[in-house]
């Protein structure tokens, strides 16, 4: 079993989610975080002026610290439900460690952009 994750392949979870977030469900008001939103560890220099954070928000920070990604991607690889994740980003975002943007907007271009090629698709789907 490795360290970073709290489950074992034949008996499932350790630790109920709930008892990981503290009996949370949603991150505090002041961070809004998609499932896309960008998260990016930020740089203290040391760890000496670091807050104590538990097992659970360790294991999360050092994925996050491997690379900036969405938090779809967290989720999946820290094998945490999407709501505890949200819940531990939050934490860690107020305690100053990691910075969550919101998703990056991607504008379509080519054939996908055209409003008179998408009517046309509209009509002939109608037409079925």
């Amino acid at each position: 079993m490795s360290d970073e994750h709290w489950y074992e392949d034949e008996t499932g979870s350790l630790v109920r989610p709930y008892t990981v977030t503290r009996g949370r469900t949603e991150p505090s008001g002041r961070h809004s975080i998609d499932l896309m939103s960008q998260v990016t560890a930020v740089d203290l220099g040391t760890d000496a002026g670091r807050p104590d954070v538990d097992h659970a928000r360790t294991a999360l920070l050092a994925l996050v610290r491997r690379g900036s990604r969405p938090v779809v991607e967290l989720a999946a690889d820290a094998d945490l439900p999407l709501t505890v994740v949200r819940v531990l980003l939050g934490d860690l975002a107020e305690a100053g460690l990691v910075r969550i943007d919101a998703p990056r907007r991607v504008e379509p271009a080519g054939p996908a952009a055209d409003p008179e090629l998408l009517k046309e698709i509209v009509e002939r789907l109608r037409e079925l």
